[in-house]
Parts: C-alpha cells; structure tokens; sequence
C-alpha cells in the first residue's frame, strides 16, 4: 500500500523522508540503506540531528542494498566508501554493526552469508532509490520476484546513468553488482522509496500504477503493506493529482 508525498523540491524531498526515517532512528532498529544521489540529503538530515540533538547509533544495526563487483573498499566509488563518506564516518554507529554486501572474493559465498546475516534480523524501515528503468536495489528488469542476494549484470541503460560519477576518474561503470534480491527488499516491515527529477518519472508512474511485472521491479512494492513514497514535483509528473497529497 502507498502513501505517496510530493514536495516542491528535492530539499523538501529529503525533509519528509527524515520525518519518516525519524522514529527509527533508537535502540535496536535495523535500518536498511540505499546509495545514489537520492537519498543524500536524507542522510545529511541524519548528521544533522545526530550532531545536534545526540541521536544514537549505537544501538543501530543497518544493511545495504548493494555493491559493485570488483572494486576494492578504498575505491572513491564503492558503495563501501559512498556510505562511510555520506553518513557511518558522521555519526556514532559501531563498524560491527554495518553490513554492506561483498564485491570481491567468491560471490556466491557472499550473496549467501548476506541472506544468512539478514535472516537473524528483521529491516525496520527499508530505504530505496529507483532506476530510470523501474529497478531498485540493482535488481534491473526481468529479475524473479523471488530472488534473494544475488551478483547481477548491469544493463546499458543502468551503467548510461551511473557513467557520470566515473567518467571523471577515467574509468568505465562497472558491469555486475552483487545486491539484495526483491524477496529481500520486500521482507522489511517498512519502506521508504525517495525520488526526485523528470527522469525518474516513468519509473514512478510504472511502480504505483503499472501492472505488477518483473519488466518493472519496483512494482512488486504494490504488494508491500507499508510503502512511503517522496518525490518532488517533476518525478509526479505523469501521475494524476489524486495519486499523492502534497506537502
């Protein structure tokens, strides 16, 4: 079920998603985290009030969506260093307690430690982006409803609108990924999806009012019972006025 939120702007975006994420933020919430440009601003919203009003991570247990295949940690655009850089080096979160896949050494043997390591907890309150082409985590379209951690090739489209955070380093976007599958993703209590620009619109019209259909990952979140959806006005471009309530 979607609550769908529209905002002006991607600054009022990432406000409504940390008054969301706010009651989660204490003692022995699993947090599920995502990368990209989208949820940033979120998690500036979550240094903010760590450092100002002493919110804890100590007791904070999170999990990423995915890694790239093949970068080492250091790499300026692992999702290793992305989420040190981004929120963990800000706030007071025990490293013991993150949990990022692994892209490098046997990948099947990580996919299935990840599931192994997200069966002993429950995601409170998922965070995901969404791909020009419907998909979240790296799970791109065509991938079964019921798959769980698994190394995935990246399509042309997903490594298009990625090149610009390597193209200055000289290097080419990575073609795998190892990620949460959509059987993962939908096992989280809640879900908060963030959105913001003219691209993302299709992929938001398809997710909400699409048919359910794995050319389309995201819309499987029409079967998740607590779904909040932000997105500013041009990634609710296509859908009608009564879709969303406005903020």
């Amino acid at each position: 079920m979607f609550r769908v939120i529209c905002t002006k702007d991607y600054d009022g975006v990432s406000d409504v998603a940390f008054e969301v994420m706010k009651p989660y933020l204490k003692e022995g919430s699993v947090l599920g985290l995502a990368t990209g440009s989208s949820p940033i601003g979120l998690y500036k919203r979550m240094i903010k009030d760590h450092t100002e009003n002493g919110t804890s991570y100590k007791g904070i247990y999170t999990f990423n969506l995915d890694e790239y295949v093949g970068l080492p940690l250091e790499h300026s655009e692992s999702y290793y260093t992305f989420m040190h850089k981004q929120l963990f080096d800000h706030i007071d979160i025990p490293e013991d307690h993150i949990h990022i896949p692994s892209g490098l050494g046997d990948l099947a043997k990580n996919a299935k430690d990840y599931d192994e390591a997200m069966e002993k907890m429950v995601v409170d309150i998922q965070v995901l982006g969404i791909g020009s082409d419907g998909h979240i985590g790296f799970n791109e379209p065509d991938t079964p409803f019921s798959q769980t951690t698994h190394v995935t090739e990246l399509t042309e489209q997903t490594r298009t609108d990625n090149a610009r955070f390597f193209d200055p380093l000289g290097e080419e976007v990575p073609h795998e990924a190892i990620t949460m599958g959509p059987a993962n993703i939908m096992k989280a209590k809640n879900i908060l999806l963030v959105a913001n620009g003219k691209n993302k619109a299709q992929a938001i019209h398809d997710m909400i009012k699409g048919p359910i259909s794995e050319k389309c990952p995201a819309s499987i979140l029409q079967k998740h019972p607590s779904v909040t959806v932000v997105v500013d006005t041009e990634a609710a471009s296509l859908l009608e006025p009564e879709d969303y309530e406005v903020r």
